[in-house]
C-alpha cells in the first residue's frame, strides 16, 4: 500500500488536491480599476485564444468581472465562450466599421453572468481592408472601449482582447486600446521565434500610438515537465524576461484541448482538472502581481 502511495500518479493526485484546497481558501483583492490586456503572439499555434478565454473564465471564478473582445476573424474565442457569432449577429466588426456602441454588441457567456464577450463574425475578415480608408483607423477600438468604460455603472475588472496572429490593423487597434500586453508562449522548440518581432511591434506602438503600453505578463503554456526541452525553454524565457514571466505555467492537458469543442472553457468543462486549476492559479497571480510596467527594454 505504501508503495502505491509513492507512485508518480499518487504524488500528482496529492499535489492536485493540495492546490485545489489552496485555491478554495485564497482571497484576492481586485485593484478597483479596469485592466485592459491584449493577448498576443505573432507566432500561431501557441494557445493564444485558449489562454485568453480560460484566463477570462478563471478571473471570473475568483470574483472578477471580465469582458473578452474577440478580434480574431476565426471567432474561436466566441465559440469557446458559448457565444453565437453567425454572420447576422452584431459584432466587433460593427463597432470598428459602423461605430456601433460596444454595449449594443456585448453578449453574456452562458458560463457566468460576469463573463462578457464582444463576438467576432466572418465579416471581420474584410475589416483589415475596410479600415484602411477610415478616419482614426488605429484608434477605433480604443475610442469605443473608452466610451463604454466611462458609461458603466458596474465596473469591469479586466478587458482581454484576443487578436489575430499577425500585425495588421486589427492587432494595431488592440495594441492602441490596451494598457498591457499578455504573451502566451508554448514550451516547444522555436518558442522564442517571433517574440523579438512582437516586442518590436510593441515598441513601435508605444512610440507612435500608445505610450503607456507595456508587456506585463508572459505565460508558459503546453508545459510538459517530463521533457528537457520544456524545462530549457522555460529557463531561457525566464532568463530573458525575469519580471514578466509568471510563476504559474499551464501544463499540456487533454481537458483544455477538449473544452472548446463543447463551446466551453476548461473552467466550466472540468473545473477540477489540472488545466483548470493551473488557469485559476494564473488568474490569482495576475491579480496579485498588478499591472506595474516591468523593465523590458534590451531583452530582444
Amino acid at each position: 500500500m505504501n508503495d502505491l502511495a509513492d507512485t508518480p500518479l499518487a504524488r500528482e493526485l496529492a499535489d492536485l488536491t493540495a492546490r485545489r484546497r489552496a485555491l478554495e481558501s485564497v482571497r484576492v483583492e481586485l485593484s478597483g480599476k479596469t485592466r485592459v490586456m491584449t493577448v498576443s503572439n505573432q507566432k500561431g499555434g501557441v494557445g493564444k485564444t485558449t489562454t485568453a478565454v480560460n484566463i477570462a473564465a478563471a478571473l471570473v471564478s475568483v470574483g472578477a468581472r471580465v469582458l473578452v473582445i474577440d478580434l480574431d476573424p476565426q471567432g474561436n474565442a466566441s465559440t469557446a465562450l458559448g457565444i453565437p457569432h453567425s454572420a447576422d449577429v452584431p459584432s466587433v466588426y460593427d463597432v470598428l466599421i459602423d461605430e456601433f456602441p460596444l454595449a449594443d454588441v456585448i453578449q453574456t457567456s452562458p458560463e457566468a453572468p460576469d463573463l462578457l464577450c464582444v463576438p467576432s463574425t466572418i465579416h471581420l475578415a474584410g475589416a483589415e481592408i475596410e479600415l484602411v480608408t477610415q478616419v482614426a483607423r488605429e484608434h477605433r477600438l480604443r475610442t469605443a472601449l473608452d466610451a463604454h468604460l466611462a458609461s458603466l455603472e458596474e465596473r469591469l475588472d479586466f478587458v482581454l482582447i484576443d487578436c489575430p496572429p499577425s500585425l495588421g490593423l486589427l492587432t494595431i487597434n488592440a495594441f492602441a486600446a490596451a494598457h498591457e500586453v499578455f504573451i502566451p508562449i508554448q514550451c516547444e522548440y522555436y518558442a522564442l521565434e517571433g517574440l523579438s518581432q512582437l516586442l518590436g511591434s510593441v515598441n513601435m506602438i508605444r512610440r507612435h500610438l500608445n505610450p503607456g503600453l507595456h508587456v506585463s505578463t508572459i505565460l508558459l503554456t503546453m508545459y510538459d515537465g517530463r521533457t528537457n526541452l520544456a524545462r530549457q525553454v522555460a529557463d531561457e524565457v525566464r532568463a530573458h524576461f525575469p519580471q514578466q514571466v509568471m510563476h504559474t505555467f499551464i501544463p499540456r492537458s487533454v481537458r483544455v484541448s477538449e473544452a472548446p469543442s463543447f463551446g466551453q472553457t476548461v473552467i466550466a468543462y472540468d473545473g477540477q482538472s489540472a488545466g483548470a486549476i493551473a488557469y485559476r492559479e494564473a488568474a490569482v497571480e495576475i491579480i496579485q502581481r498588478g499591472d506595474a510596467p516591468a523593465e523590458e527594454e534590451g531583452h530582444r
